[in-house]
């Protein structure tokens, strides 16, 4: 969607201190590891499937000289062994799925600071939702395949994709457009702001909603779920004395930007009410969409939980 004018007002703008270019920070625990890898790691290699280089898992497949592969790549090498040539077959390699079974290895991202060690065949399924896996890029307008930790991540944002970086928990965007009967599947914009130490992402975008056009904001936190319940946040929409209003918790960037849309967790304007807000003979789109993020703190003597808000 071409935008005709955007524009964001912020109290102060980021600076790049805390904002770093690697891909991973975190230090591997090589005293938690070590004993147990290197036992392991010739038995690890002979899982490895020649192939796609991923671990096997039962059903482990075999030809008649021994060579090894995984079920999902049988298919692919067109019942070919691809060390030999000869013909799979149908034979199970028994003896190499029960010798996993005795296997301990560490988590595949140890070396992003994963302490955890587990039986083979419960490894892929902690590795699925392990907390210190890379993160995928937030940025809705294209389908980028950019992995990271958040401090790469937020680097990746600014250099790459030219996302506006912001200080403050709170914000101010107007957006203008000419016709806005024009509603495509599209993202508006997306501003990354950081306060309380940590990094959030405001989506504007129209999209169509039982084939109605509407328009949406939310917010999202870039960590997991469980520090996104340490915070909420609230937006605005309104004039004419009139005006809507939405709190919530961020979600995590573990969530996709299209699961968060399609669950609808964030401010909705349906088109009409949004001509509404924008005043005059309503053929011109002019939303203000105003909010903030704040902190919930645990108050020990009272047992509930205050905002904590920032200045």
């Amino acid at each position: 969607m071409d935008l005709d004018n955007i524009e964001c007002i912020s109290s102060s703008e980021i600076d790049d201190e805390g904002i770093h270019h690697r891909q991973f920070s975190s230090k591997p625990h090589n005293n938690v590891i070590s004993s147990t890898i290197s036992p392991a790691s010739s038995v690890h290699e002979l899982l490895e499937c020649p192939v796609c280089t991923n671990s096997m898992y039962p059903p482990i497949h075999q030809c008649h000289n021994g060579h090894t592969l995984c079920s999902t790549c049988k298919t692919r090498v067109h019942n070919r062994c691809p060390t030999c040539r000869q013909e799979l077959g149908d034979i199970r390699c028994l003896a190499l799925e029960k010798v996993a079974e005795s296997l301990e290895l560490p988590c595949k991202y140890c070396s992003l600071g994963c302490p955890e060690i587990f039986p083979y065949y419960s490894k892929l399924k902690h590795e699925a939702q392990c907390n210190f896996r890379p993160y995928n890029c937030p940025y809705a307008g294209s389908e980028c395949s950019v992995v990271g930790d958040i401090p790469f991540l937020v680097g990746h944002l600014r250099d790459d994709h030219k996302v506006d970086m912001h200080t403050g928990c709170t914000f101010n965007h107007r957006y203008v457009k000419s016709n806005p009967r024009e509603v495509e599947n599209a993202t508006w914009m997306l501003t990354v702001f950081h306060c309380f130490g940590q990094y959030f992402c405001l989506h504007f975008e129209a999209f169509q909603l039982n084939m109605a056009p509407v328009y949406m904001a939310f917010l999202r936190f870039m960590g997991d779920e469980t520090e996104a319940r340490n915070f909420s946040y609230s937006l605005e929409v309104g004039a004419n004395g009139r005006k809507l209003i939405w709190e919530g918790t961020p979600r995590s960037i573990r969530d996709s930007h299209r699961k968060v849309r399609d669950s609808h967790d964030g401010l909705i304007i349906q088109r009409n009410m949004a001509l509404f807000f924008s005043g005059g003979d309503r053929k011109e789109l002019k939303l203000r969409v105003t909010g903030r993020i704040w902190k919930e703190q645990q108050n020990p003597d009272a047992g509930v939980c205050i905002p904590n808000l920032c200045s």
